[in-house]
């Protein structure tokens, strides 16, 4: 079946600097990460802040889903980090 990312949470992660946020493999949750590097890439400022930062995930939320299941279908963890060279 695939992932999916039925589930629209994401929060801001202090200690790696990134957005964190989750996708299912039907029972199993799937943490990603996507660092602050992959952001700036997607259009977010070097000097932003977690409100900026969760809102360039927002406005680039169906590319960071579409890379992180593409990610995902390479290889089978609990969790991924997305960096900028995904993107």
């Amino acid at each position: 079946m695939g992932i999916t990312f039925p589930n629209a949470s994401r929060s801001y992660d202090a200690t790696r600097d990134c957005v964190r946020f989750w996708g299912y493999d039907e029972a199993l949750e799937i943490s990603f990460f996507l660092e602050r590097t992959a952001l700036l890439r997607l259009g977010a400022e070097p000097s932003t802040g977690e409100p900026e930062l969760l809102a360039a995930f927002d406005a680039n939320r169906q590319e960071v889903q579409k890379r992180a299941a593409r990610i995902y279908s390479r290889h089978s963890k609990s969790s991924y980090t997305l960096k900028a060279a995904d993107f």
